[in-house]
């Protein structure tokens, strides 16, 4: 079921969710429809995360996008989450909000989302919680524009530092699960996690050694990152 999306629109758009929950169609594993509430895909990195893990799940959800720093956004937040920040899942009558807590309910539903050994999911959920956490330097001076493409920025020493623990990170998971993703063969949540910084890797123009670089052209090929970029040049356009 498509909801429309734009403001002009707000009452069917809330009658077409309320029927799209209320109709009880659902994924594999006994989830209802999804309704996954996100901010402008330009802009929100936080959004992203559970976006691309859904959309390489392949677990079907309906989309309703709201314009960040607006009117409309505080006017209408109130009624998808409690915390009044993107995103924020509902699965029937259940909200789940924050990044981190949607990707864990979704794994918890589809446990291939985590490596199976319980070592190397232990070490994957480390790192997904430490990009959940940290990096304030990266995030603060490379924020996201994903269609950007921004040359000859300075990068200040804090961000630096953010961008070789993140190349740690990647060589090291690469180097020892043997890729593409970096826990194997198959895309994780922590793969979802890191999505957001390879666009900032691509936006900022980031030099990376070679094994960070073949990573970043990974994600960024697949077709959820691919349908994710469009989304957010059709923004800018005002479509």
């Amino acid at each position: 079921m498509f909801c429309p999306q734009s403001s002009v629109f707000r009452p069917l758009k809330v009658l077409c969710i309320f029927l799209a929950t209320k109709l009880g169609r659902t994924n594999p594993n006994g989830m209802n429809d999804l309704i996954l509430v996100i901010g402008n895909k330009n802009l929100s990195s936080w959004s992203f995360r559970p976006w691309i893990l859904l959309k390489q799940a392949g677990i079907q959800f309906q989309e309703v996008s709201l314009k960040l720093y607006t009117p409309e956004y505080a006017s209408v937040i109130d009624q998808y989450s409690p915390s009044r920040k993107v995103p924020v899942l509902q699965d029937g009558d259940l909200l789940v909000w924050d990044s981190l807590s949607i990707s864990e309910y979704i794994a918890e539903k589809f446990p291939q989302l985590w490596p199976g050994d319980p070592s190397i999911r232990a070490k994957a959920r480390s790192v997904s919680a430490e990009m959940h956490s940290g990096f304030a330097g990266l995030r603060s001076n490379l924020s996201m524009n994903f269609t950007g493409r921004i040359k000859g920025k300075e990068i200040p020493p804090e961000a630096q530092k953010d961008i070789d623990r993140i190349i740690q990170i990647w060589t090291e998971n690469l180097q020892s699960f043997g890729g593409p993703f970096l826990f194997g063969k198959d895309f994780t949540v922590a793969d979802a996690f890191y999505a957001p910084v390879v666009s900032r890797f691509i936006t900022y123009g980031v030099t990376l050694p070679d094994l960070a670089s073949r990573y970043v052209r990974t994600i960024s090929e697949l077709s959820a990152y691919k349908e994710w970029e469009a989304g957010a040049a059709k923004e800018l356009q005002g479509e």
